[in-house]
């Protein structure tokens, strides 16, 4: 079976032919690699709460200086987290003054859930009522 039958296939119709979602093939190896790093850095609890706390914040940014003490790690190692954030392209920051201000950059946050959103071919809503009905 070619790529493109594999792509054609599972396709409804409509305007997900003309605009094909992020899955429309499967992933290269480039993309791969660059989506693992993404998630390898979510794969750590200390990195996955940091994430949520710059997300959640009012206002799209937080200092520094309001995540460490949420956690019982030295400023150090938070920094290096953030730095494997920053790093995977989960986040972004400025320095101002003596503090560093961080947010959450939504583009690749979205470009993750897409992915695992193709990878499960329907979307979650869909799967509800059909889980029961499988076993």
């Amino acid at each position: 079976m070619s790529n493109q039958e594999l792509v054609v296939l599972g396709r409804t119709g409509g305007s997900e032919e003309c605009c094909p979602g992020p899955l429309a093939a499967p992933l290269g190896e480039e993309q791969a690699v660059e989506l693992a790093k993404a998630f390898k850095a979510l794969g750590d609890p200390v990195r996955l709460r940091l994430l949520s706390m710059i997300a959640s914040q009012a206002g799209g940014e937080v200092c520094v200086c309001d995540l460490t003490p949420a956690f019982d790690l030295s400023q150090p190692t938070i920094s290096h987290h953030l730095k494997l954030l920053r790093q995977a392209g989960l986040i972004d920051c400025e320095r101002r003054g003596t503090w560093v201000y961080y947010w959450l950059l939504p583009e690749t946050t979205d470009r993750l859930a897409g992915v695992l959103t193709a990878l499960a071919g329907e979307p979650p809503s869909d799967r509800a009522g059909t889980a029961g009905a499988a076993s």
